[in-house]
């Protein structure tokens, strides 16, 4: 499959490379920014929604569009509009500790909600806040609530604090839907429930699913024919948003897939802002979201080094999906309970621990960067445990870099690029060094002390 060169929304003049499959994902988003800039006057019903947990499939039940707050501000982010948004935010009384996407969505509101693709977003019909561990989702609805006269709808989804999610948490949720959500949407939109229309659209979130997991579990080829972590951003763009349960999405990911499997017969690597990768040297687990507003020059921190992320936590952060998981037409609602509870950010830390664990196990990683985003608890409680228990039972090597989502003020690369560097050059060192534990890449691991760890702040 050809890559492709096209001018980003980086410095000016600068251009990136992009697969296929990116440019069509980008297009897909474009075009859904441009329906919901239309929305209004096509009598279309406007509902937003966040990422993790989200009723997509529902919401289509009822031919709504959403909208997602947090991907305004990564949009916004990814464009370097954010910081402006950010510091207008706190110019109204918003604290620096508060989460960088809250204040990049009410600084965009303020500016006047302009999209990325340059149209003015409507106002909900209604806010739906999924709760699935991230309690300031509900402190960001509260200031939503304030800017629009709109009706709200909580879905509260319990906390799998035991690891587990039991049939009482199931029922919770889906006594919710039933007496909740459903008849907001039904309040809002004056239809009935198109059950049919709802068990249709699980069935095709079902097919795409398949073809994501393949895709991901693709990293577990050498050399991998996916970065994971900056690529897998482009690969989850559909399903997590707007796009599951239709047929763009399942046409998306065939079209993904058939791309992967290209690089796979011509044992090629990833595609970077650089071109295809060549020289495989790092497989890297990664915890964390990335630095949208500097994605592309982190992203070449890590391909000009030869390091491929060929698992990811963030790719998890609006549904796991290679731990079985599928979407099921024939429990509707009790599926979509079980969609959310499953989110990572709604699971408790040994949970995450095994997950990340596993995957330097199967993916046969070198070892596991945390980068930790200053503004987002969710993620960030706890890294520095999770990292140690990781090193402890994979034998590898763990790295911790501090950047933040979109607030441009915690993103040093001189400093976040010398402790890639450092951290990769440890690596190294450990391979060649004699009688040392290895871990499954061939990389060392540490003695009874346990592995070295690198920490920046930036």
């Amino acid at each position: 499959m050809s890559a492709e060169r096209e001018t980003t929304g980086g410095r000016e003049g600068e251009r990136e490379v992009k697969d296929a499959s990116m440019l069509l994902q980008k297009e897909m988003i474009a075009g859904h920014f441009t329906a919901l800039s239309r929305a209004k006057e096509e009598g279309k019903k406007v509902v937003y929604t966040f990422v993790p947990g989200n009723l997509t499939e529902l919401l289509h039940a009822f031919d709504v569009l959403p909208l997602y707050p947090e991907i305004n501000a990564l949009q916004s982010g990814m464009r370097k509009k954010s910081g402006g948004y950010i510091l207008e935010a706190e110019r109204l009384g918003h604290s620096e500790d508060v989460c960088a996407y809250v204040k990049s969505d009410i600084g965009m509101l303020r500016a006047g909600n302009v999209g990325p693709t340059g149209e003015k977003l409507p106002p909900p019909d209604l806010l739906l806040l999924s709760y699935t561990g991230c309690f300031t989702f509900m402190k960001w609805f509260e200031l939503l609530k304030r800017e629009y006269d709109c009706p709200v709808a909580m879905l509260h989804v319990p906390y799998q604090g035991d690891g587990e999610f039991t049939d009482e948490m199931r029922k919770y949720v889906v006594d919710q839907l039933r007496s909740e959500v459903i008849p907001k949407l039904e309040q809002v939109t004056g239809k009935k429930l198109d059950e049919a229309k709802l068990e249709e659209a699980l069935a095709k979130s079902s097919v795409a699913e398949d073809d994501l997991v393949w895709v991901l579990e693709s990293a577990k080829n050498k050399p991998s024919p996916i970065d994971a972590y900056f690529g897998g951003v482009y690969y989850i763009g559909p399903i997590f948003t707007a796009f599951r349960g239709t047929d763009a999405a399942v046409e998306y990911y065939k079209t993904l897939r058939s791309e992967v499997q290209v690089r796979l017969d011509q044992r090629l690597g990833p595609i970077t802002p650089d071109g295809p990768l060549t020289n495989e040297r790092y497989r890297l687990v990664v915890e964390g979201p990335p630095s949208w507003p500097s994605f592309q020059e982190f992203w070449k921190m890590f391909s000009g080094e030869g390091a491929v992320v060929v698992a990811s936590s963030y790719t998890k952060v609006g549904g796991f999906y290679d731990h079985g998981f599928r979407h099921d037409p024939k429990r509707p609602l009790e599926s979509l309970a079980d969609y959310c509870a499953g989110c990572y950010t709604n699971l408790n830390l040994p949970s995450r621990i095994e997950i990340l664990a596993r995957y330097v196990r199967e993916y046969q990683a070198d070892g596991l960067l945390i980068n930790s985003v200053k503004s987002c608890n969710s993620f960030s409680a706890g890294q520095l445990m999770i990292l140690r228990e990781v090193e402890e039972r994979t034998g590898v090597p763990g790295g911790f870099i501090e950047t933040d989502l979109v607030d441009p003020r915690y993103f040093s690369a001189a400093n976040v690029k010398n402790r890639l560097e450092s951290y990769l050059q440890m690596i190294e060192q450990k391979r060649k060094s004699p009688g040392a534990p290895r871990g499954p890449s061939g990389a060392a691991g540490g003695g009874s002390s346990g592995p070295r760890r690198l920490e920046v702040l930036p």
